[in-house]
């Protein structure tokens, strides 16, 4: 099974290739290539993790994590956004080895995946996700990640409005148009409150659709009575 020792190689990549004239020199060339930025992303990721977890940088004279980024920017012209990705990707890296190693993950398959890993681990099951590491892409694994997993039957989900956002569990589910009368806002906003809670405690909403409001105000009093004697048998 490779582990992090076989990751982190120190071979070079020649830069000849791209002068070649055979096709083929020139694609395998590119792919070794691909191989090589990916190993660096993946070293340099967990050399940052390890620089921030055991406070190193204040062997380097820094007086925090901050600041060595700000140097390395400086000195490579790298962006800080970038650098700072590196640093997750390590420390994800780090943090779930035991599983990665476990399922042979290697910088071939991608170390940016690493960095959508822990949003993935809250919704969805570990082995699942582990699966999904290893098989996907680097964009199906972003998407995974931010999809929330099918509710088990009679499992609660979550509703809640913020604004004129509806939200089951994280994921947004409904908008209602501010430009809306005050009245039909109003309205409907109260209807998905009532929904949500009956989704929430595994309820049931029972449309009924009356003439007018005294009618809705007789059934109104007439339904705790009605729901006794159902409830009763």
């Amino acid at each position: 099974m490779e582990t992090i020792t076989d990751i982190i190689r120190t071979d070079t990549i020649p830069l000849d290739y791209a002068y070649s004239s055979m096709a083929s020199v020139i694609d395998s060339g590119i792919r070794d290539t691909i191989k090589g930025i990916r190993l660096s992303i993946l070293a340099m990721g967990i050399g940052l993790a390890r620089i921030r977890e055991n406070r190193l940088f204040m062997d380097l004279k820094f007086r925090s994590m901050n600041k060595y980024i700000e140097q390395l920017c400086a000195e490579t012209r790298m962006e800080r956004s970038s650098i700072f990705d590196w640093l997750s990707i390590g420390e994800a890296y780090l943090k779930y080895r035991n599983d990665l190693e476990e399922i042979g993950f290697n910088d071939s398959d991608g170390p940016s995946k690493l960095l959508y890993i822990n949003r993935a681990l809250e919704t969805n099951q570990k082995q699942e996700v582990f699966s999904n590491i290893k098989s996907m892409s680097v964009r199906e694994f972003k998407t995974f990640s931010r999809t929330e997993a099918d509710t088990e039957p009679g499992k609660e989900k979550k509703v809640t409005v913020r604004g004129s956002e509806v939200y089951i569990g994280n994921r947004q589910a409904i908008t209602l148009n501010n430009e809306l009368n005050k009245q039909v806002y109003s309205y409907f906003r109260k209807v998905i409150l009532v929904a949500g809670k009956a989704l929430e405690e595994g309820g049931v909403i029972l449309p009924v659709r009356l003439r007018n409001m005294n009618e809705a105000r007789r059934l109104e009093r007439s339904i705790p009575s009605l729901i006794k004697k159902i409830r009763a048998g």
